[in-house]
């Protein structure tokens, strides 16, 4: 077995309430990030169509971006406290892959500029990030089954 590089985050295995709270932050993350996209997600899809898509998009897109620094700090957090296990465990690996996916849908939506379009290509982009992020959660509940 390969000897697991010490990266200072022993507290986060040792302390009792630690890793519980990196939990905690992730999932708060998880649901700014996924609440706020839904939301915009639903508009592009035509609800709401009082709420003009581009001021709800610089309200609700930096929240969402804020839950996703949440979760990526907290989640790089608990990573590094076990490293091996989660490299080997293949719900992780999914996850990882699937975080890939919907970072360059998000990238290639805003490229094309379809915050103000809202066409059939952002409908069905924004279908596909609300698949991938559930994707994305359901994957990363299995880590701890698998």
């Amino acid at each position: 077995m390969p000897a697991v590089p010490d990266l200072g985050l022993d507290w986060v295995l040792t302390h009792p309430w630690a890793y519980p709270a990196l939990e905690i932050v992730h999932i708060a993350g998880i649901a700014l990030l996924f609440g706020n996209l839904a939301l915009f997600e639903l508009r592009i899809w035509g609800l709401g169509t009082s709420l003009p898509a581009e001021p709800l998009a610089r309200l609700a897109l930096p929240l969402a971006l804020t839950g996703f620094a949440m979760a990526a700090a907290s989640g790089l957090a608990m990573f590094a406290a076990q490293p091996l296990e989660l490299l080997t465990n293949p719900a992780f690996g999914v996850k990882m892959g699937l975080l890939m996916v919907a970072g360059t849908n998000a990238a290639v939506f805003h490229a094309r500029g379809s915050v103000r379009r809202l066409d059939r290509v952002a409908r069905a982009q924004g279908l596909l990030s609300i698949v991938l992020w559930i994707a994305v959660i359901a994957t990363g509940r299995l880590i701890a089954y698998l």
